[in-house]
């Protein structure tokens, strides 16, 4: 007899169902695990054995053969211990074979038989569901396991447990879906002082969901800015939610198996490897672009990151995904981020202060600011300078308007732009194309004149072209217009600059 179990091996947060096979006959003594296992597939053999034996049952002195098919995917991580240990548990006539088939499995064992939770429990169980399957998984995962929607969830917290419940011993109830409690606190946008003109782009960048580059001297205030954009975007749609846990399922990130609306805030250190920032490793796990998917990544010191780094930010920019190549196999993570990133506009930092500035400038911030390629550039919508902060300004006492304020006018403008897109699969202008914004609304006679006339003496790109009407476009919707104007064409073009080092 052959006793099958269902598990899956994740390729991306996409779930591939691995068929696990497992036979218990004459022969040696021996338990054998093949089918392209890695390491820890491989000591899973320990742990099975262990864990049986901690709710006192022995492994049958015989061949135990267990095979994960398709035998030519590798199978990687410690979730594949839950499965094996029921298979072994279908072959020796513990747990009933056709009740299992009606399961997908997936989590890690302890050696006391506890079942410890694993990464990507919500992918799994939203597989198990186009699939007609309930899913078993660690007590730790039922929550993010309960958001699949209506699904047959088991979260034991042992092995034992999960034989009881199948016994008739002991009933395992459903796990409720789960919310994170957002109760940090986001830094208010009150706290800055003066910095109008940052303040602007700012909002417009939340707005329209532009990606944004801040140039000033070190102490200007760049990082706090940045730092208070999560308070002005609006929360996650239910959606949108459900494919942010699923990146952070993956990535073993999600905490508690709780849900979170917040929008994602990454800021890597400039350190960040290649594979950190957009994604790989050993398994091609999501990087930094991954995690800030739908959120904000932030880039502090950006000339600082290495070149091919920041090099391959472009791919995922533009399509909105991170593909991870391997010679035998590639993956794709969601990648649809808001780039925030700050530098200063030379080494030292004070290319503006001649009594401060170093004796090389201004030719050491042309060769400082060339680190960022053009290309790389032209893909950034807003360029705005951050000047040093005034010793007036500091005394004056906190503005008025806060965070609160400027979030509501960045709800109106978004919730235009969900009406204005509905049907084209896109949330933001930043997300439309040329054709797209040209049929929707377009800039009148005036405003297209002055884009016209700017695109030949600046030498715009196509590219450079089209993020200029995406910015007017979300100009326009913070003024309720519903046409863009000579004036939002104007102070779009003022956010843009020719290619540093040039």
């Amino acid at each position: 007899m052959v006793a099958r179990v269902w598990t899956v091996a994740f390729q991306g947060i996409e779930c591939l169902d691995i068929d696990v096979q497992v036979q218990i006959a004459p022969g040696i003594v021996g338990f054998t695990v093949v089918g392209l296992p890695d390491k820890a597939v491989g000591e899973s053999r320990e742990r099975v054995r262990s864990a049986l034996g901690a709710i006192g049952l022995a492994l049958p002195a015989k061949r135990i053969t267990v095979n994960l098919s398709p035998a030519d995917v590798v199978k990687e991580g410690s979730h594949f211990d839950l499965p094996i240990a029921i298979g072994i548990l279908v072959a020796m006539g513990v747990l009933d074979a056709e009740e299992m088939q009606g399961y997908t499995a997936l989590g890690e064992l302890a050696l006391d038989g506890g079942v410890t939770a694993v990464a990507g429990v919500l992918p799994a169980a939203i597989g198990a569901n186009g699939q007609g399957r309930g899913i078993i998984c660690p007590a730790a995962n039922g929550g993010e396991a309960a958001w699949a929607g209506e699904i047959d969830v088991l979260a034991p917290p042992s092995l034992l447990a999960l034989i009881n419940h199948f016994k008739g011993t002991q009933i395992l109830a459903r796990p409720e879906p789960r919310l994170a409690e957002d109760d940090a606190a986001i830094p208010d946008l009150r706290d800055i002082k003066g910095q109008e003109t940052a303040k602007r782009a700012l909002e417009v960048a939340a707005a329209g969901g532009h990606n944004l580059l801040m140039i000033g001297p070190p102490g200007s205030g760049k990082s706090m800015l940045a730092q208070r954009l999560p308070g002005l975007l609006p929360p996650l749609e239910p959606s949108e939610a459900l494919e942010v846990s699923m990146v952070q399922s993956v990535a073993g990130s999600l905490q508690n198996g709780r849900i979170t609306r917040r929008r994602p805030f990454r800021d890597p250190h400039h350190s960040a490897s290649l594979p950190a920032l957009v994604g790989g490793g050993i398994r091609a796990r999501p990087g930094e672009v991954s995690l800030a998917h739908r959120g904000v990544l932030f880039l502090d010191e950006l000339p600082e990151f290495q070149r091919p780094t920041l090099e391959a930010l472009r791919q995922p920019m533009e399509s909105g995904r991170a593909v991870v190549a391997r010679a035998n196999h590639h993956v794709a993570y969601p990648a649809r981020f808001q780039l925030v990133a700050a530098m200063n506009p030379c080494r030292c930092g004070h290319l503006d202060d001649a009594a401060q500035a170093c004796s090389r400038a201004p030719k050491c911030a042309q060769e400082y600011q060339a680190k960022i390629s053009g290309p790389l550039f032209d893909r950034i919508d807003l360029h705005v300078d951050v000047p040093a902060v005034a010793a007036s300004d500091l005394s004056l006492p906190p503005p008025a308007e806060g965070s609160a304020e400027v979030a509501q006018r960045v709800a109106r403008a978004r919730a235009v732009q969900t009406k204005r897109y509905e049907g084209y699969a896109i949330a933001t202008n930043a997300e439309a194309d040329g054709t797209l914004l040209e049929e929707v609304a377009g800039p009148d006679k005036d405003g297209r004149d002055l884009l016209n006339k700017a695109t030949e003496k600046l030498k715009l790109s196509a590219r450079g072209y089209h993020r200029v009407m995406r910015v007017a476009r979300t100009l326009a919707d913070l003024d309720g217009s519903f046409r863009v104007g000579r004036l939002h064409i104007a102070e779009a073009l003022s956010y843009r600059r020719i290619a540093p080092g040039r």
